[in-house]
């Protein structure tokens, strides 16, 4: 009777070789390395240098600039404010970052969704079994084959439905009992319904993960709303920014245009006599310096043109392009008579961070009330009905199966409770303490939001006050410069005079410029800390399918009421 025992001991042997060998040469069968990108080591631990060769003609020049070092215009290119912000919709890329965000937030909704599909399952086994009960007198042997295909469906209320259908074939080698069918088919049925009365029972200890999931879709869905809005602003402020420095650099090339008129008429006095030549020198001295502001401005409109470019990342309008931004929208200088209550709360009720705070706290209640849930005993209670059938043949026990002779009830009831529970009720300690931090969090973030508020206003009034301070500067400087010129053509004051009034009348419209971009720049600031932004059409956007390449997400702005 022993005629299996080698055979089945050679097979188990030869198994676990196997096993062993396909669970360590994983890399063998599918020629691959666990580190598919390597990384040369100088290409982390080395770093270089950077070699700049001067130019062959960069030796320092004795001779007097009288002219701008300004490169040949470029292509240029008039930009509205509405034009920049629809291309900073269409291209940015941070924005098309964060469009993504809410579809990944979505497959976990998705994923949670998951955990109550149906499951098909199937058990397939061989057993070869040796009877010890008649080892003594020769024993008896069985050799059974079954499969079991099932269905299983989980309850959002804790508990499960299953289905199984076990089928099996059994060989008796050996002395047998009277009447034993050899070989015999076994057919059955087992309808199975569990369902625990405590911990982990209800509808909502079991969507837990789901309402946290759904919680994160809005939570991302908030941060989207909040970088377009940050783009948006951002987009405004560089081209404010781009603006200022355009007409900054306007103010230095009139400087120097006068500078340059100041030393043609310091040389027709001196050539007449009426004049030392130290007066020409200071003419000269004047020019120089015009130069250098009018050099540090081309370079800020560089930056701000760099800078812009970045931000609307137009294909047809790379950083490295040589188009020249032009600012096509000039500043708004009106007074506006805002209500201070009423913009905090219009900022408590869109900033995108008080919504997520309110989310964060939907979601820190939810863990609470979980493992409040998760800290009670384990009672769970169990039903089984199933029907069997045994024959001959397979027809024979599905034929007896049908006749429901052989049923089965079955009532089960399980009890599981933690001695002490220390540990659930640290985390529920814990998590009743986390959210009493996000409470405290969300009421700081009030105050901050109502301060935001009350700085940009503040801030919108200050620029204001500052157009009006220096339009009057403007006006005295001019008229000082005035003066001046026509006390100099009498002699009556130098050229130093002069250039100083140039300069004053340049700062004064220098001030004024930045004072007009800033009060724009301070309308941004106060819709941003509202939670809203600037212009006549609001913003809707889309989040991007399941495929982001084929459909992307989508900002669009709705028609201006």
């Amino acid at each position: 009777m022993n005629r299996f025992a080698p055979t089945t001991t050679r097979a188990f042997a030869a198994f676990t070789a196997t096993s062993l060998l396909l669970a360590g040469c994983a890399g063998f069968w599918d020629g691959s390395r666990w580190d598919d990108l390597a990384v040369a080591p100088d290409q982390v631990r080395r770093v270089n240098t950077l070699n700049l060769q001067p130019a062959p003609d960069s030796a320092p020049t004795t001779q007097a600039a009288t002219q701008p070092t300004t490169q040949p215009a470029d292509e240029s290119l008039d930009l509205t404010i509405e034009q920049c912000r629809q291309a900073a919709l269409a291209h940015n890329l941070d924005l098309q970052v964060d469009l993504i965000n809410p579809a990944i937030a979505r497959e976990g909704i998705n994923e949670e969704e998951a955990r109550f599909e149906a499951l098909f399952r199937t058990d397939a086994s061989y057993s070869n079994i040796r009877s010890d009960q008649q080892s003594l007198t020769g024993g008896s042997e069985t050799d059974v084959v079954s499969v079991t295909p099932g269905l299983e469906l989980p309850l959002r209320t804790g508990g499960s439905v299953s289905l199984d259908v076990p089928m099996s074939r059994g060989e008796l080698f050996g002395p047998a009992a009277p009447g034993a069918v050899d070989p015999y088919y076994s057919a059955g049925t087992a309808i199975t319904l569990s369902q625990p009365l405590l911990r982990g029972a209800g509808f909502r200890a079991n969507t837990h993960g789901l309402r946290l999931a759904r919680y994160q879709s809005q939570i991302a869905q908030a941060e989207t709303k909040l970088q377009v809005i940050s783009v948006l602003a951002a987009v405004d402020r560089v081209y404010w920014r781009l603006y200022a420095a355009r007409r900054e650099l306007e103010v230095r090339r009139q400087q120097h245009d006068l500078a340059v008129r100041l030393l043609e008429k310091s040389q027709r006095l001196v050539a007449a006599g009426v004049s030392s030549d130290v007066e020409v020198i200071r003419s000269r001295t004047g020019v120089a310096e015009s130069l250098e502001a009018i050099i540090t401005s081309e370079n800020a409109v560089r930056d701000r043109q760099r800078e812009l470019k970045r931000v609307l990342n137009r294909p047809d309008l790379p950083m490295p392009s040589p188009t020249t931004l032009v600012p096509a929208s000039e500043p708004a200088a009106l007074w506006y008579d805002l209500d201070e209550t009423r913009l905090m709360d219009v900022a408590l009720r869109s900033r995108m961070e008080m919504l997520r705070l309110e989310l964060q706290l939907a979601q820190d209640a939810s863990t609470q009330e979980n493992l409040r849930n998760a800290a009670l005993p384990l009672v769970s209670v169990g039903y089984t009905y199933g029907l069997r059938g045994l024959g001959a043949t397979p027809s024979d026990a599905w034929d007896l199966y049908f006749n429901k002779d052989y049923r089965e009830h079955r009532v089960t009831l399980s009890v599981e409770v933690p001695l002490g529970n220390e540990a659930a009720q640290s985390r529920l300690r814990a998590a009743t303490l986390t959210r009493l931090q996000r409470m405290l969090s969300k009421q700081q973030q009030e105050i901050q939001v109502r301060q935001e508020v009350l700085s940009a206003v503040d801030q919108l009034h200050a620029n204001w006050q500052r157009i009006l301070v220096n339009r009057q500067r403007v006006v005295l400087a001019a008229r000082s410069l005035d003066a001046e010129q026509r006390q100099f053509e009498q002699g009556l004051r130098t050229a130093t005079d002069v250039l100083d009034a140039q300069t004053s009348l340049a700062d004064a419209e220098s001030s004024l410029n930045a004072a007009l971009t800033e009060y724009e720049i301070a309308k941004v600031d106060l819709a941003f800390a509202t939670g809203t932004v600037l212009g006549s059409a609001a913003v809707e956007w889309t989040p991007a399918g399941p495929d982001a390449s084929t459909a992307p997400g989508r900002v669009t702005t709705l028609p201006s009421n």
